[in-house]
């Protein structure tokens, strides 16, 4: 290895920044690098190579239009970035680095060689785009250069000093772009992120680690038994409960921003709520490891019922051992049902995952009330 390529990889060794990167198509040499150098367990979570049109296409979870451009890259960082956040095994900060390209081959090409390099951060999202002069250099070089590109957007997203040349041509084109993230709920509701907690005091973090037992519910309208429910759970579980709010819903459509907004403010100067796009308690599971999840007896009625889950009962064990293999647990609040009190008693729960269950007795907790009984006293829909 070059000795400067060397003392750059330390560089980036050295710093904060742990990263999950996904290539195709060019700068293999990158990841020999980045593992060829001791350090490499601190900033690598992951590698991947998506190499064949239909690995990029299971990568992204989609068909792009084209393999080759600045919207690909961007979309395998973006990827890589959320990959980072679920590996990362504490706060510290993550980039996602994704790049593709064509370069020289066995065979004619008739457009130009050109590779795009994206590194996103919490941040933003910086984006090299990179076009050759044809024929002008081997595969090899051009792969080291692509390399050398990735290194720098690894450098420079971490703020580690790059003085690395890309020995380019002064006929090749090499431009660079930056955007930052804008609202947390958009980039929520389009997907580029996983969670947002917003904490009592208004503040917002992007794809925070969560701990604490879990009150999922759409909140509409948030009222006292909600809060109730929250203080006899952190009683019982001796920890925090922390309100989960899904934007996305199996059975309606996805919450409008304004929407969204307009329920957090119901927890100013209150409680802390996340917001999630996890709409089964399978996926919530997974943003939530370990965690107790604080639920009503309707929800647990849902929860093994098997036409929730395609009329396959098997489908809704293989859901419900999922959750208990994540370290997931539940507990029920019984409640009223056309007059009668429910509780755990009167859930049909399969034997198999009977201990996933454990009941809040009726003397600990009783509210006689729902958001939607609030909803039509009020005259709302």
């Amino acid at each position: 290895m070059d000795p400067q390529i060397r003392e750059q990889v330390e560089r980036i060794h050295a710093g904060s920044l742990s990263s999950v990167v996904a290539i195709t198509g060019g700068g293999s040499a990158a990841l020999g690098w980045l593992l060829g150098v001791p350090g490499a367990s601190k900033t690598i979570l992951e590698m991947s190579v998506p190499y064949s049109l239909s690995s990029l296409v299971y990568f992204l979870g989609h068909t792009p239009k084209k393999i080759v451009g600045a919207d690909v890259a961007q979309a395998m960082s973006r990827v890589a970035y959320q990959r980072a956040i679920g590996l990362r095994t504490s706060s510290s900060p993550v980039v996602g680095i994704g790049a593709t390209s064509t370069i020289t081959t066995d065979r004619k090409k008739k457009g130009d060689h050109a590779c795009f390099v994206s590194a996103w951060t919490d941040e933003s999202v910086t984006t090299y785009a990179l076009t050759f002069v044809k024929g002008c250099r081997t595969r090899g070089a051009e792969d080291e250069i692509i390399s050398t590109l990735i290194l720098r957007a690894l450098s420079e997203a971490g703020g580690v000093a790059f003085d690395l040349s890309l020995n380019l041509d002064h006929c090749d084109e090499l431009q660079e772009s930056t955007k930052i993230h804008g609202d947390p709920v958009r980039r929520l509701n389009e997907g580029d992120i996983n969670m947002v907690t917003v904490s009592a005091n208004g503040l917002m973090d992007v794809d925070p680690q969560v701990g604490g037992a879990i009150l999922p519910g759409s909140f509409n309208p948030l009222h006292g038994g909600h809060d109730s429910l929250a203080r006899v759970a952190e009683a019982i579980l001796k920890e925090d409960v922390i309100f989960e709010l899904s934007v996305t819903n199996v059975d309606k459509p996805q919450l409008e921003d304004f929407e969204v907004w307009k329920r957090i403010a119901q927890f100013k100067g209150n409680r802390t709520i996340v917001l999630t796009r996890a709409s089964t308690f399978a996926q919530k599971a997974k943003l939530f490891p370990g965690c107790t999840f604080v639920i009503g007896w309707d929800t647990a009625v849902r929860l093994v019922d098997s036409r929730y889950y395609e009329c396959d009962y098997s489908k809704m064990l293989f859901d419900l051992i999922g959750i208990y293999s994540m370290g997931c647990r539940f507990l029920v609040a019984g409640r009223i049902d056309n007059g009668n009190y429910r509780s755990l008693r009167d859930v049909a729960v399969p034997d198999e995952v009977v201990d996933l269950f454990t009941p809040i007795p009726e003397g600990l907790f009783r509210e006689d009330v729902s958001s939607s009984e609030i909803r039509a006293s009020s005259g709302g829909f």
